[in-house]
């Protein structure tokens, strides 16, 4: 059976029930990312956990290749080599970590006051353990592909930066002075 690489949404009623099964997810099989957001009565959003299984491990092992290879130029190229792959593999992590918050924020609307929600990335032979998780605390369940979540995201990038672009064009084409006020493009 292939696994299917799904981003698993555990919504909780009670967000106090929701840390436990934060820690307790992070021994799902096949978990990439765990995040947690909560709203509280006040509405206010918070992200409380995250979770990434295999965190830093870009940036040594690029380190540690470019360090290898610069040992063709002798101990400083091997330093300067550890640190160009190291700086590479960071920037493919903060590359992962900048669309992980963009997804957050995407899913924010999904949270009601006073409720929290545990984020999963999996690659699920079965959805039986996180079903079962969710069912123990408490959780309606919802998955979606991780490619549709992923498309979702972009999507939702894209319409930013177009709404960015729609508000730089309207700010450069009113004329100096305030809007409306007669004569105010003379000036």
């Amino acid at each position: 059976m292939t696994d299917l690489h799904n981003v698993v949404l555990l919504t909780f009623r009670d967000s106090a029930a929701c840390h436990p099964a934060f820690e307790e997810a992070q021994q799902l099989p096949g978990l990439r990312q765990a995040a947690v957001l909560e709203r509280g009565a006040d509405g206010l959003l918070e992200p409380r956990d995250g979770f990434t299984r295999g965190a830093g491990v870009a940036t040594v092992g690029s380190g540690l290749v470019g360090g290898l290879v610069g040992m063709l130029g002798g101990p400083i190229g091997a330093l300067l080599g550890f640190a160009a792959g190291a700086a590479l593999g960071n920037a493919a992590e903060e590359g992962r970590a900048t669309t992980t918050g963009a997804g957050l924020i995407m899913l924010s609307p999904r949270v009601p006051a006073g409720a929290a929600l545990l984020v999963l990335e999996l690659r699920e032979a079965s959805p039986a353990p996180a079903d079962e998780l969710a069912a123990r605390y408490g959780a309606t369940v919802e998955r979606i592909g991780a490619d549709a979540f992923d498309e979702q995201v972009r999507a939702a990038e894209r319409r930013a930066e177009e709404d960015g672009e729609d508000r730089e064009d309207a700010g450069a084409s009113e004329a100096p002075g305030t809007p409306g006020e007669p004569g105010a493009a003379d000036r």
